[in-house]
């Protein structure tokens, strides 16, 4: 009996999967969706975690998209709220792009 090809590898693999991304860091994308913001917040996670970032500018970051979410959800009940959010996520935005250059001044690139 022979396997199929690719059957050993999927078997030792034991749910890892390898995300092929070329080595190029993913564009900003920009804030308009719940979604996006979300992965501002996971992204600033991760940056804390590798200390890419200090506390305190991981909290402000959770803080502005805590409050992001928020206005999503009074957006929907509210449609005349839009100018606020949208505000909201240009500020947030900025707060990224700031982000970003300090980061990358930091690692001297």
């Amino acid at each position: 009996m022979s396997q199929e090809p690719g059957a050993s590898s999927r078997s030792s693999g034991a749910g890892l999967r390898v995300i092929r991304g070329e080595g190029q860091r993913r564009p900003d994308e920009p804030l308009t969706s719940r979604d996006a913001v979300a992965r501002v917040l996971m992204a600033a996670g991760a940056d804390l975690l590798l200390r890419r970032i200090s506390p305190d500018r991981a909290a402000e970051i959770e803080r502005q998209v805590d409050r992001a979410l928020d206005l999503f959800d009074r957006v929907d009940a509210n449609p005349l709220l839009l100018p606020v959010l949208r505000r909201h996520l240009d500020a947030l935005e900025a707060l990224m792009r700031e982000t970003r250059e300090r980061r990358s001044a930091r690692r001297g690139g």
